[in-house]
């Protein structure tokens, strides 16, 4: 599969029919090639205008550092980023303390990365203070540690501001358990595609998520009293010993690996898409990509060895481009916040 959609450079939005060959067809899917308009940051911001030549570099040496120790900071930050850009855009509200505020919301349990993010902001204060945005540093800081963990590095667009609001209501993050129908449609919502779907969901090859996202899958499927009958018996039963039946008020909440075949070794790779096809995905959400006709031969694509790897990289440095592109605040819209988890106001 050839990705004509990879355009980064060309911040021009197009349509494109990506070839996606199986061993009898093709299959024709209609995709972004580019970020969607209007386009309204630029590469390295902070350098064209001269007011933080090296912010990107400061971000970078302080995720490296962070890595060194804890290589969980990887699906943290992914996460941390995508919580953000798909609720009210890339603008930093998630980073909001307060008890009504995003980080509040049901679906937000368990995020992750905050610490980092505050480290960040000190050092740029004390070096080009009011200049870097919180919401570009957790676009940059997101991009930087994927890369260390395998994921491809990409151009990062700069210039964003910083929401003033954030609110628990807000939050439209979805189940982890709805069909591949709904996902979509979401996707759709905030100007994103099946492609950017299917890609983006492959960050779940690292990471790990609560036994309560998925007891439904193990136990009562659809209120059938059921396990979910797509997965796999063996996987089945290894899942059900991790997370046990949710009996009582106050219960332990376990984490399991997103994908058990990466693990504790947290690296970016294929495996979850040739997982989704043996019937062993964690997340209902990512089991769906089966039966839909694009997103299953995406994801025979992308699992299809070093090869379908490549494939996934290149799809996965321009959908996280896209998706940091969702609804920014430029110019003078928002502010550039003295510390990430208060307005200036506060």
């Amino acid at each position: 599969m050839r990705r004509e959609r990879f355009g980064l450079a060309f911040p021009v939005y197009a349509l494109v029919v990506l070839s996606l060959w199986c061993t009898t067809c093709v299959i024709h899917v209609e995709a972004a090639s580019s970020l969607q308009p209007p386009v309204k940051l630029i590469w390295h911001y902070y350098k064209v205008h001269n007011t933080c030549d090296d912010a990107e570099t400061y971000i970078r040496h302080q995720v490296e550092s962070y890595y060194k120790s804890d290589k969980t900071i990887a699906p943290k930050l992914l996460r941390l980023q995508y919580s953000d850009c798909l609720v009210n855009g890339c603008d930093a509200s998630v980073l909001l303390d307060g008890p009504d505020s995003e980080k509040m919301a049901p679906q937000n349990r368990g995020l992750g990365g905050f610490a980092l993010i505050d480290k960040i902001k000190t050092v740029l204060e004390s070096r080009c203070p009011g200049v870097v945005s919180c919401a570009d540093i957790l676009s940059l800081a997101a991009r930087d540690a994927a890369h260390m963990a395998g994921a491809p590095s990409y151009p990062v667009f700069t210039g964003r501001r910083d929401g003033l609001t954030s609110t628990k209501a807000s939050v439209d993050l979805p189940s982890p358990s709805i069909s591949w129908e709904a996902s979509l449609a979401y996707f759709k919502s905030k100007g994103l595609d099946v492609l950017d779907m299917t890609t983006l969901l492959g960050a779940h090859s690292m990471g790990r998520t609560h036994c309560s996202f998925i007891v439904d899958r193990l136990y009562n499927f659809n209120n059938t009293r059921k396990p979910d009958p797509s997965m796999k018996a063996s996987f089945l039963a290894e899942m059900r010993k991790l997370c046990p039946p949710r009996t009582r008020q106050g219960q332990a909440n376990p984490l399991v690996f997103l994908d058990p075949a990466s693990g504790s070794d947290y690296r970016f790779t294929n495996s979850y898409y040739s997982r989704v096809l043996t019937n062993e995905a964690v997340l209902g959400v990512d089991q769906q990509l089966l039966y839909g006709d694009d997103t299953k031969q995406i994801t025979e694509e992308f699992a299809a060895g070093q090869s379908g790897f490549e494939d996934s990289r290149r799809s996965f440095a321009l959908s996280m481009s896209r998706m940091g592109n969702i609804k920014v605040l430029t110019g003078k819209e928002g502010e550039i916040r003295k510390n990430c988890r208060f307005t200036n106001k506060k």
